[in-house]
């Protein structure tokens, strides 16, 4: 196993800020990221949003451009020529452009751009390829969404108010606010009622260009779409707060009397209400979540005039997104266990039939999203090895329209690792899944168990560019295992299940039984063994560390170390008390028995921790706590905390700074491993 020495420019354990920039190790991972982005090359190296033109001839996305590795990139509308795969960028002199939507009769193109304001997108529309672009008048707030009405006389715009709180997903922060001409020393006011704090739906009249608000006082719209011309349909919850996300329902507003009416209240959480082209049915997607945004399990069918609801077939699958066809046929995709699947469901007979699944590829960011186009579907699909590309699924064949890879990235020596599934017995019995990265040669290798989030998300086989260390880790022959333990998502409503009221109980024994598994195989190297996680997997990793002695080294990243602060402080107290099933104001229970400061002293191995100062998910006072409850004990740790970062450190050149560090942590604390 090769190792990276630092010299005497830079002793990892210092993590002198001067000095970092200098080693060699910071220069690779700074070499690559800049393999896998071409930074300055512009060149597009990842895209979301696909919507295709209704001739279907083009596809429009926001694709992502590196200018530089000094600064986040930069996101562009493209249009990508379905026949030939070419992809033609459409320039912006300043700022982010994204979210593109054709109109229902493929004349215009509506997108988001923040060019005018940093971070405050508003409404611009084009031609069809894009061009003629004309910035639409300014309305208070953000815009996040938009989708055009049935008859393309409209637009459907999700605004958040300047101050409201932003997703975990999007990075655990709040929205771009507005200091109104105020001293910088003037104090942060918060009430908790402001009215700029809302979500609220409004329509834009392309005719007059003039915009009028649908949703009424009082009702925060999470998620809206069109039910018809003269209705919509609505994730909307009482109170503008993000943990009241968690106790949202399903809304229908009619737009001529501005009338609402709750048509479902779920049982769990609610996510991606589309509606047939008749009006008559709505589908929605009903699963128990740890986020906004991210939505995985059973499809409720609802019939908008009834208000009857019924369960929908998907055959095993836990569904992330839902398309209609016509009024009687419902286009999914999603999960069962590692693959991703694509599929439809009649709805008149309640049948589900499977079209594509495949443990090779999945799609989308969080989960596995898909566009409709003609004769099948569109997708921004990859897999360890193989860096994002656009593909059509047709007919359950997979053909690639066009590949985001970089020259250096796509390149076949550059990836000398290789990804495989592999699976273990819990300590109850219990059959759990994940992903294996395995460099070359024979091991026992040393391993990093990286957590995922959540904690009702899932590992999927997703490229190692977007996996941060895996590379980096691998060309020092260190392996990763990526598990998802009970509590994941694509097994199952029950399976996600088995984490609530227990969060860091019997998951303790996935994870540990997983190591414990790939020891026993001869893959892992007991005495080098690392964990890692963003989230509740940081949680987990400080967690894991309390209560096993096993761990060489360990990184949480944005973590929670303490349940009854996290309740206080974090913007999605609701997220604690649903899954601990427990009271903050009680003096013992799993509030205290789940918290790692009050085992602190239990904690034998050295510990970074990455946070970011601006996170409202799992506040960086959370890091905080852990890492002085660690050094009172005599533990060896270390804070990084980032001025300008939210949850999870996604911003560059921040990014390059913590991937450096974390890597570090682990190549100096395995050799020292190795040495004694």
């Amino acid at each position: 196993m090769e190792i990276v020495h630092f010299g005497n420019r830079c002793k990892v354990q210092n993590f002198s800020n001067a000095d970092l920039r200098e080693t060699q190790l910071y220069k690779t991972v700074e070499a690559f990221f800049t393999e896998i982005h071409a930074p300055g090359e512009g060149q597009v190296t990842d895209a979301a949003d696909l919507t295709a033109s209704p001739d279907g001839r083009h596809a429009a996305f926001t694709g992502t451009v590196f200018v530089d590795m000094a600064r986040s990139p930069v996101t562009r509308i493209c249009i990508l020529a379905l026949d030939s795969g070419e992809v033609q960028i459409r320039a912006s002199v300043i700022g982010n452009d994204r979210l593109p939507k054709y109109s229902p009769n493929g004349r215009a193109l509506a997108f988001l751009s923040d060019r005018a304001e940093s971070g405050v997108y508003q409404l611009f529309l084009a031609d069809a390829a894009g061009k003629n672009e004309v910035a639409m008048p300014r309305i208070e707030g953000v815009i996040e969404s938009l989708s055009w009405s049935p008859d393309g006389s409209r637009l459907l715009l999700g605004v958040a108010g300047f101050g409201a709180d932003i997703a975990g997903a999007q990075g655990g922060a709040t929205m771009v606010k507005k200091g109104a001409g105020l001293p910088p020393w003037s104090p942060s006011i918060d009430t908790g009622d402001a009215d700029n704090l809302w979500r609220i739906a409004y329509a834009f009249d392309v005719a007059t260009q003039g915009y009028s608000r649908l949703s009424p006082k009082g009702l925060n719209i999470w998620e809206a779409q069109w039910l018809s011309d003269g209705a919509l349909i609505a994730v909307a919850s009482d109170s503008h707060s993000e943990g009241s996300w968690y106790e949202s329902r399903l809304v229908l507003i009619e737009l001529d009397t501005r009338m609402q009416r709750d048509v479902y209240q779920p049982t769990y959480q609610l996510g991606g209400p589309v509606a047939s082209a008749d009006g008559r049915r709505i589908a929605v997607i009903e699963a128990l979540c740890s986020d906004r945004l991210i939505v995985c399990g059973e499809v409720r069918l609802i019939d908008s005039l009834t208000g009857s609801v019924r369960p929908l077939d998907t055959g095993g699958v836990d569904v992330t997104q839902l398309l209609w066809r016509g009024d009687n046929i419902l286009e999914f995709v999603g999960h069962r266990g590692l693959e991703t699947v694509l599929g439809e469901i009649d709805v008149a007979a309640n049948t589900s039939s499977e079209s594509w699944a495949s443990l090779e590829y999945t799609f989308g960011a969080w989960y596995p999203s898909i566009a409709p186009a003609q004769q099948g579907v569109l997708a921004v699909s990859e897999s360890y090895s193989v860096p994002p590309e656009i593909v059509k699924i047709r007919q359950g064949k997979y053909e690639r329209l066009c590949s985001l890879a970089t020259r250096r990235s796509g390149a076949p020596a550059f990836n000398q690792a290789r990804i495989e599934p592999v699976s273990w017995y819990g300590r109850d019995g219990l059959l759990l899944e994940g992903w294996l990265v395995r460099p070359p040669g024979a091991g026992p290798f040393p391993l990093v168990m990286d957590i995922h989030g959540g904690p009702v998300w899932a590992c999927r086989n997703r490229w190692q560019g977007r996996l941060r260390g895996a590379k980096l880790l691998a060309d020092h022959g260190i392996a990763s295992l990526y598990p998802n333990p009970r509590g994941s998502s694509g097994r199952g409503t029950e399976f996600a299940g088995l984490v609530r009221g227990d969060m860091g109980g019997a998951d303790t024994g996935d994870y540990l039984s997983g190591i414990d598994a790939l020891i026993e195989r001869g893959i892992a190297d007991p005495t080098r063994l690392g964990v890692t996680g963003i989230s509740y997997g940081g949680f987990i990793s400080a967690w894991l560390i309390t209560q096993d002695s096993r761990f060489a080294a360990a990184v949480p990243i944005s973590p929670v170390s303490n349940w009854y602060s996290q309740h206080r402080t974090s913007q999605i107290p609701y997220f604690d008390a649903l899954f601990l099933d427990g009271k903050p104001s009680a003096a013992q229970g799993l509030y205290f028995d789940r918290s790692p400061v009050m085992f602190a002293d239990r904690v034998k191995c050295p510990v970074l921790q990455l946070t970011g100062a601006l996170d409202q998910n799992t506040p960086p006072t959370q890091a905080l706590e852990f890492h002085r409850s660690l050094l009172e004990q005599g533990v060896r740790s270390v804070l990084a905390t980032y001025p300008n970062s939210g949850h999870g450190i996604r911003g560059f050149p921040e990014v390059i700074d913590a991937t450096t560090r974390y890597v570090g942590w682990f190549l100096h604390h395995f050799e020292q491993a190795r040495k004694t």
